[in-house]
């Protein structure tokens, strides 16, 4: 990752050579890079994006009803009773930050400048995309007095509600200086490793986050008016993403993918992650204990047809182990350590991109607005075209393209046909506003599942959904069987702020309680 060093330039009294002094100057490292042009910062930025979100993702995972432990593992403590402390993700905050301290160079750069517009507004929506998450899992957040170096060591925290209209509004400005360059230097595939240069790909993904963005407030009473003006108002002749935002700079078995390395194989070879493995709650969507996807079941869990591995957070009793040099979410040969085949579904292999943003997400947000009236068109099409992007996207190889010998229609025609009863599957089903709702974010949930967990998790806590029985079996309940929430859900309703923050920013620092204090747009 790029970081701005400043040069510093050591003084030298030099007695009777006053006339020599240019020639004596030695005392310039030319290797300490003082600057770097915004073309090479930025490609590293959205790289560096990549793993932010496989962060973001691993965090939704464990909170969100993806992630339960191994069987022959302890350590879990905190996660199990949700007993957090402020160390537990520090790494998630300051790296963030530190994402965000490489765009705000990008932007200051090239502020201005015609001939930069199109790294401006790419740098200036990332930041847009890096803060919302962070208010997601935070809430207030240092915002206008942040990456300011130096310049402000200990900057105030700002109003979480306000942050997501600034950031909204700076969307609308990064779609402006795209459609309004009049003689740009076009990005291309090295220094936009996300669209490769396609900036009305780059206007869409804007186009997209905004949605997300104003659905998540639109039920936040004191910016309803906010939100549906801004949905009312949204030119949709810019459209939403139509394919998987997906970031590959080039990864390979030796600089894999954050999301492989992290929960599939290390450079080595070896399992990255034997102590975790699937949670019941997700996987009865699968397996028939609450809906039956053998489609998708069968490229994402190992040994889905026989007997995949899966447990409740918190139960130590009968957790199963992880089958032998295999993790839980991939599906393919494990011949050695250096003989793993590429496969389909979550894992597909060490050269696969990272998503940012899934079209199916598009497409379900899409439903929700048109559900609301805030956007014209049918919700259920909308609805129907997210369940065959989730399909497409787990059939795709690490080229990104959909595997020859799977047939995305005829599996979702299945799917429909194993499930003729229930709304969540066939919405034309649901006989009330809250059962579509309902069947759009369980499905959003589905599709999401240990891609973006992250925004799964945040869903989950706007609305409700998926359906949880906090007194249910393990299929049915989302929190950990050794909870120590007060709430009803029996889970958390935020992390807590970094022990950095305290230690470094004390003046601002908030205690907060993961129990009773809510991230502004949840209603809970």
């Amino acid at each position: 990752m790029f970081q701005l060093f400043k040069n510093y330039l050591l003084a030298a009294t030099l007695v009777g050579c006053a006339s020599c002094d240019n020639y004596l100057d030695i005392n310039e490292n030319p290797n300490l890079a003082t600057s770097a042009s915004a073309s090479l910062v930025l490609p590293q930025a959205i790289t560096a994006s990549a793993t932010v979100a496989n962060a973001f993702n691993s965090y939704g995972g464990h909170f969100g009803g993806y992630v339960a432990n191994a069987g022959g593992f302890s350590g879990f403590g905190n996660l199990f009773n949700y007993q957090l402390v402020p160390g537990d993700y520090n790494l998630m905050w300051m790296n963030t930050y530190d994402n965000l301290q490489d765009y705000q160079y990008v932007i200051e750069q090239t502020a201005g400048i015609d001939e930069l517009a199109y790294a401006n507004a790419a740098a200036t929506i990332m930041t847009a995309l890096s803060y919302q998450r962070l208010v997601d899992a935070f809430n207030d957040i240092p915002y206008s007095e942040a990456l300011k170096n130096n310049g402000n060591l200990t900057p105030k925290y700002d109003n979480a509600a306000s942050i997501y209209q600034d950031l909204i509004s700076k969307l609308d400005g990064a779609i402006a200086v795209i459609t309004n360059a009049k003689y740009p230097k076009n990005l291309n595939a090295s220094s936009d490793p996300l669209f490769g240069g396609n900036m009305t790909k780059w206007k869409q993904f804007a186009n997209t986050l905004k949605l997300r963005m104003l659905i998540r407030i639109s039920s936040v009473p004191a910016l309803a008016d906010f939100s549906q003006k801004g949905l009312k108002s949204m030119d949709m002749s810019i459209g939403f993403i139509s394919d998987d935002a997906i970031v590959n700079p080039g990864y390979v078995k030796d600089k894999p993918t954050p999301l492989w390395n992290s929960w599939a194989y290390s450079i080595v070879g070896t399992l990255s992650n034997s102590s975790r493995t699937a949670t019941k709650f997700a996987f009865a969507f699968y397996k028939g204990q609450k809906l039956t996807d053998n489609g998708r079941g069968g490229v994402i869990y190992k040994n889905f047809e026989t007997n995949t591995p899966v447990n409740q957070l918190g139960n130590e009793v009968d957790a199963p182990t992880v089958i032998t040099n295999y993790p839980t979410w991939y599906t393919g040969t494990f011949g050695s350590a250096s003989s793993i085949s590429n496969s389909l579904g979550i894992m597909k292999g060490p050269s696969q991109g990272q998503p940012l943003m899934l079209l199916a997400e598009s497409h379900f947000l899409q439903a929700e607005a048109r559900l609301k009236g805030f956007l014209t068109g049918d919700p259920a099409e909308s609805f129907n075209e997210g369940i065959k992007a989730s399909f497409r996207f787990l059939y795709k190889e690490v080229t990104n393209a959909v595997a020859v010998t799977n047939d995305v229609n005829a599996d979702v025609e299945t799917y429909k046909k194993d499930n003729p009863d229930s709304y969540l599957v066939n919405i034309s089903l649901a006989k009330t506003t809250a059962e579509k709702l309902e069947a759009i974010i369980t499905q959003k949930y589905i599709a999401l599942n240990m891609i973006n967990s992250d925004e799964a998790w945040n869903e989950f806590r706007r609305t409700g959904y998926p359906a949880s029985d906090p007194k249910g079996d393990a299929y049915h309940n989302i929190s950990s069987l050794l909870s120590s929430s007060t709430r009803p859900d029996k889970l958390p309703s935020r992390i807590l702020y970094p022990s950095s923050e305290q230690s470094y920013n004390a003046t601002n620092y908030k205690s907060v309680n993961q129990f009773s204090d809510l991230i502004f747009w949840d209603p809970n």
